[in-house]
């Protein structure tokens, strides 16, 4: 079956893995341009891009897939299916009707839950025990095409969004192969709208941290924002990270206020809840466990954190 890849992040990886793992006839992989990234904003390349090269595949990466040029380089490929894995451009009704059986895109949520470009980020957040994956026929619409096949999976109690997606890309790989090989039997089952919810890009505010959720909801969502925009808040009139905490019970701390006890540094949350910080990063500064912030900053007892950014 001739294909076209459209893929972009680490994600997608695994998909594009797999279809060359299986002997299907890649024409070519579409990826975004190389992009500058780091303090030193070095151009860099894309993982689809890196793992395409290294099965000797041919890559495109236009500026807008959109462009009547682009349509017709897309066109010329004669391509039976496509198949769209974290693209990271919205997919133009001209190209959607270029392959004979459409194009498949892989989304990691269990439609029509969490459509959108952050499934794995807003399930964490919002405190879901479990997702999955979608095989669906990309639309004109936002991850409203029909579904063909869906794989459930839990989230684990502590897991973060990287080490989620690490493991959704590998079933999504699975269930890609599998709607691939079905596509001429499987039947699309149509998404009830009514059921839809939405998992928005992320925003560097999503990051800010209301320590006037219970400990609970704070922890979700700094599992869930981890690289990015990650957990911070304000502490002495710099922006504060927290890279890794944990649930604790047992001691009263107002919400907000810092608590240190044993050469441990505890935040008070919420409803009488509360959280012990383990790894902080002070603004401008690397990454540290909470006993060398307690000895580098010497926070108070009931000092604030918190104000707004």
């Amino acid at each position: 079956m001739r294909t076209v890849f459209l893929g972009t992040p680490q994600f997608a990886v695994p998909a594009l893995n797999a279809l060359v793992a299986n002997g299907f006839d890649l024409a070519a992989v579409i990826t975004q341009p190389d992009r500058p990234k780091g303090r030193g904003s070095v151009l860099t390349e894309s993982p689809v891009k890196l793992a395409a090269r290294e099965h000797g595949l041919k890559v495109y990466q236009p500026e807008r897939i959109r462009r009547p040029e682009n349509v017709e380089l897309l066109r010329g490929f004669g391509a039976d299916v496509m198949v769209v894995v974290g693209y990271g451009q919205i997919i133009p009704q001209a190209v959607i009707d270029l392959p004979k059986y459409g194009i498949l895109n892989v989304h990691a949520s269990l439609l029509p839950k969490y459509r959108g470009a952050a499934p794995i980020q807003w399930a964490i957040a919002n405190g879901e025990t479990a997702t999955g994956v979608t095989i669906m026929k990309i639309d004109a619409g936002l991850d409203t095409g029909d579904m063909l096949l869906k794989a459930a999976a839990p989230i684990g109690p502590d897991e973060t969004a990287p080490e989620l997606s690490e493991r959704l890309a590998e079933v999504g790989a699975t269930l890609l192969i599998s709607a691939l090989q079905q596509i001429e039997t499987l039947k699309p089952e149509p998404q009830d709208d009514t059921e839809a919810t939405l998992a928005p890009v992320l925003k560097k505010e999503d990051g800010l941290i209301d320590w006037s959720r219970p400990a609970r909801q704070i922890y979700n969502r700094l599992r869930g924002f981890t690289p990015w925009p990650g957990a911070f808040t304000k502490f002495r009139g710099q922006q504060l990270t927290i890279m890794r905490a944990r649930i604790e019970s047992g001691l009263k701390v107002p919400a907000g206020m810092l608590h240190s006890e044993k050469h441990r540094l505890y935040a008070g949350c919420g409803e009488g809840t509360l959280l012990e910080l383990l790894e902080l990063r002070p603004e401008g500064k690397r990454s540290m466990p909470a006993g060398a912030f307690l000895n580098g900053y010497q926070p108070k007892q009931g000092e604030a954190m918190g104000e707004s950014l």
